[in-house]
């Protein structure tokens, strides 16, 4: 069975990278859909994103990474993906969610399996990481080592 990781991931954290490893466990095949919102200010471009996750996801080979662009459900039917994966950090998270999961069954018949994040990563989030990054702290302990060198490289153009 083919299970789809949505999201942004601007920047891949520890977090993100806990529930696409615990999927892996679940399902045959994963594909990572990074998504691209013309309204969204990313830290990192599209392709940065993608680079980012397929050298975050190296050592799980069942792990795919895609672009998405339109939507989830249509995303799931070309890729032959019968169910979508989310992380639930907060109850506003599942209110969210849960919307979501509805709308790609009835569109698509897409399952939604929605796994509590770990309670390690449960307050962390790329919007966080992004922030004290831009104060100029250490991010390392949340992202993977080729993220936190890019995220600095960042910060430290910013600022020249």
């Amino acid at each position: 069975m083919i299970a789809v990781c949505p999201g942004s991931f601007d920047p891949v954290t520890f977090g993100h990278l806990d529930i696409i490893a615990r999927a892996n466990l679940l399902f045959d095949r994963v594909i990572v859909a990074v998504g691209q919102n013309s309204t969204k200010n990313y830290l990192f471009e599209h392709e940065e994103r993608l680079e980012l996750l397929v050298a975050a996801t190296v050592d799980m080979p069942q792990v795919s990474v895609y672009s998405l662009a339109g939507l989830l459900a249509d995303f799931c039917r070309e890729h032959g993906a019968q169910v979508v994966v989310k992380g639930l950090r907060f109850a506003s998270d599942f209110e969210y969610e849960l919307q979501m999961a509805h709308l790609n069954n009835e569109i698509a018949g897409i399952e939604t399996l929605m796994l509590p994040a770990h309670q390690r990563w449960s307050t962390l989030s790329s919007t966080l990481i992004r922030e004290v990054a831009w104060c100029g702290q250490d991010v390392s302990g949340y992202v993977p080592a080729l993220v936190a060198e890019r995220i600095a490289g960042k910060v430290k153009s910013r600022e020249g």
